[in-house]
C-alpha cells in the first residue's frame, strides 16, 4: 500500500507547503507549520443542498430585517450573543478543561427544549454521561435529544431528518469527515467539518453552536480560519480554582463585541450574577493603603474593579515589575510618566499591580487608577473609601478622556461612591446627585487633588 503523502498546513491561514519552514510563505507567521496528510479535493456532499446561482441586487433594494432571537433563559449568557442565538447563525464556544462549556450548553438547552426542538451532539461524552451530568445539575432535560457521534456525514443526515431549531457539538475538534484521510482534530479536518456545519446552519435556518479546545496559550485550537467562517466567538475565561467564570465576545456579527457575561459556577451549574462589581471590590474592615477602585467598560457594561498595589523596596539590582490581569509593559510606562511629570520616583522600589477578581482589563481606561493606587501605597497613604477613578494617561503627562464615561460615573454613584476623579474632557455637563467629580488635565494635578481630599 502506498505511502500517504503529508503536506504542512498553517495554523493561522490555512495555507499549505510540501516541506516544513519557520515561517509561513502565506501568512509570515512563525512556528505555525503542522504536518497532515495532503488530501484531495472533497466530493459533492450528497446531504448539502445544490449550490444555487446569486441573483444580482442592489444594496438598496435589499429588505433589512432584524434577526429575531432564541433566548436561552439566562440572561447573562444572551447579553453575551446579543439577546439571544439567532436561527442559521453559527457560534463558537472555547475555554479550557472543565470551566463549564458543557455544563453552559446543557442548562441552556435544558431551558429551551421544553419549547423548542433542540439537539446534543456529544463526540466526548456517551449518552449515559450527558444524562448523568443533567441529573447532577438538577435540569429537566426531557425535552433535549442526544446523539452521540463523531462522524460529519452521520450529524449532517440527523440535522437534515430531525430539522432542529438549535443544535450543539461538543466538540469541533473529536468531528471527521469519511471523504479525508487525516485524523480528528487536524487542520484540514477541523476546517472542512465547520464549514460543511456552516453551510448547513445557513441553508436550513438551523442555530448551531460549536464547543472549541484551546492551546496551552489561550487561542482555540484548530486553524485560524475557524473563527472567520462562524458568526460569534465566545472565550470562557476564570480560574479553574475560583467559583467565578467570565464568558466575553471577541466577534459578533449579531452584536456588540467585548460583551461580557458572568457567571458563579453552584452544585446546581453556572448562575448569572447580576451584579458583578461586587465581585472585584474587596471588603476592607478600614482603609488600606495601595488600593484604588476604578470603573471599566465592558462592552455596554459598566463595570466597578479594584486595582491594588504594593510598592516595596527592592533588594535587587533590577527593580521587578509585575502585573496581573493589566498589561505588565503599560506598567512601566506609566511609572516613568509619573516620575516625569509628576516627581515621584519608583526607579528602587519593586511594584506589583492586582486586577481583584481575576478579570482582565485591556482598556486605557485603568492608568490613573494604577497610579493612584501605587502612590498610595508608596506614600503608605490610603485613598478615600468613595473614591472612584478612570482615564487614560499619555506620555507626555496628560489624562485623556474615556469612552462612556457618563455611564461609568452613574454606575459609581449607584453603588454608594461620593467623589470621581476624571479626564477634564468626560467632566458631565450636569452634576450627578450624592457623586462630587474632580476633572484634571495632568497627572500632578491628579496627585494633588488626591492630596488634598485625603488631608481633608
Amino acid at each position: 500500500m502506498a505511502k500517504a503523502k503529508s503536506v504542512y498546513s498553517c495554523t493561522e491561514c490555512g495555507g499549505q507547503v510540501l516541506k516544513w519552514q519557520g515561517q509561513c510563505p502565506h501568512c509570515q507567521a512563525w512556528n505555525t507549520l503542522v504536518e497532515t496528510v495532503a488530501e484531495p479535493a472533497p466530493a459533492a456532499n450528497r446531504f448539502g443542498l445544490a449550490a444555487q446561482a446569486g441573483r444580482l441586487q442592489r444594496l438598496s433594494e435589499v429588505e433589512a430585517r432584524e434577526e429575531s432571537r432564541i433566548r436561552t433563559g439566562i440572561e447573562e449568557f444572551d447579553r453575551v450573543l446579543g439577546g439571544g442565538l439567532v436561527p442559521g447563525g453559527v457560534v463558537l464556544l472555547g475555554g479550557d478543561p472543565g470551566i463549564g462549556k458543557s455544563t453552559l450548553l446543557l442548562q441552556a438547552l435544558a431551558g429551551i427544549g421544553g419549547t423548542r426542538k433542540v439537539l446534543y451532539v456529544t463526540g466526548e461524552e456517551s449518552s449515559e454521561q450527558v444524562a448523568l451530568h443533567a441529573r447532577r445539575l438538577g435540569v429537566d432535560a426531557r425535552g433535549v435529544h442526544v446523539l452521540p457521534e463523531i462522524n460529519l456525514e452521520k450529524i449532517q443526515a440527523a440535522l437534515a431528518a430531525e430539522q432542529p431549531e438549535i443544535a450543539v457539538l461538543d466538540s469541533i475538534q473529536t468531528l471527521y469527515s469519511g471523504q479525508l484521510q487525516s485524523a480528528p482534530g487536524s487542520v484540514a479536518q477541523v476546517r472542512e467539518c465547520a464549514a460543511q456545519l456552516t453551510r448547513v446552519a445557513k441553508s436550513s435556518g438551523i442555530a448551531i453552536v460549536l464547543i472549541g479546545h484551546v492551546t496551552k496559550e489561550g487561542a482555540l485550537a484548530g486553524p485560524r480560519v475557524l473563527e472567520h467562517m462562524v458568526d460569534t466567538v465566545l472565550y470562557f475565561e476564570g480560574d479553574t480554582h475560583s467559583s467565578f467564570r467570565l464568558i466575553r465576545a471577541f466577534k459578533n456579527r449579531y452584536g456588540a463585541v467585548n460583551e461580557l457575561g458572568v457567571f458563579a459556577m453552584t452544585e446546581k451549574g453556572l448562575k448569572g450574577v447580576s451584579n458583578p462589581s461586587a465581585l472585584f471590590l474587596s471588603q476592607h474592615g478600614s482603609e488600606v493603603a495601595g488600593s484604588c477602585v476604578m470603573v471599566t467598560q465592558e462592552g455596554t457594561r459598566p463595570m466597578l474593579v479594584e486595582i491594588q498595589a504594593l510598592v516595596d523596596g527592592a533588594h535587587a539590582p533590577n527593580p521587578r515589575r509585575l502585573s496581573v490581569g493589566l498589561e505588565q509593559n503599560r506598567l512601566a510606562l506609566l511609572l516613568a510618566v509619573l516620575h516625569r511629570h509628576a516627581g515621584i520616583a519608583c526607579f528602587d522600589q519593586d511594584v506589583f499591580v492586582n486586577a481583584v477578581g481575576g478579570v482582565k482589563i485591556t482598556e486605557p481606561a485603568a492608568d490613573l487608577a494604577v497610579l493612584m493606587a501605587v502612590v498610595s501605597s508608596l506614600k503608605n497613604q490610603p485613598l478615600p473609601a468613595g473614591l472612584v477613578v478612570y482615564g487614560e494617561v499619555g506620555l507626555v503627562g496628560e489624562v485623556r478622556p474615556v469612552q462612556r464615561g457618563q455611564e461609568r460615573l452613574r454606575e459609581a454613584a449607584k453603588l454608594g461612591f461620593t467623589h470621581a476623579l476624571i479626564p477634564h474632557a468626560n467632566k458631565p455637563r450636569q452634576a450627578i446627585a450624592g457623586l462630587e467629580v474632580m476633572a484634571v488635565r495632568r497627572v500632578d494635578e491628579a496627585v494633588i487633588r488626591v492630596r488634598d481630599l485625603v488631608s481633608k
